[in-house]
């Protein structure tokens, strides 16, 4: 499983299609671990392109704050799972809690 985290200074970035560059951590699938982690520039943003991008780069799940129904769509046609509504925090602990069930997902900051 690769879950992919959009992140500003280090951190969940607020509007994923906005942000730095992207944190993609590699699951180990029997022990549900953080294998690995690979940061990744983000493209110019352009409507419509992370995720089939982030689809060319493994990416399973993405973690957001924020993110339009639109993007969540186009997403979904790609068999990403999309997690809305993340706290700020580093990747490694929100991947960690979204493995274990513990992640706290609150509302969907973004209102297009």
């Amino acid at each position: 499983m690769r879950i992919a985290v959009p992140l500003q200074n280090g951190v969940l970035s607020a509007h994923f299609g906005h942000c730095e560059r992207f944190a993609l951590l590699d699951v180990d699938a029997s022990t549900r671990q953080i294998a690995g982690r690979e940061d990744v520039a983000s493209p110019p943003h352009q409507p419509g392109l992370l995720p089939a991008w982030l689809a060319e780069r493994g990416a399973d799940v993405i973690i957001a704050a924020g993110m339009g129904e639109r993007a969540q769509a186009l997403f979904a046609e790609q068999g990403i799972e999309v997690a809305v509504g993340a706290q700020t925090a580093p990747p490694e602990a929100l991947a960690a809690q979204y493995l274990d069930g513990t992640l706290t997902l609150g509302q969907n900051i973004c209102d297009h």
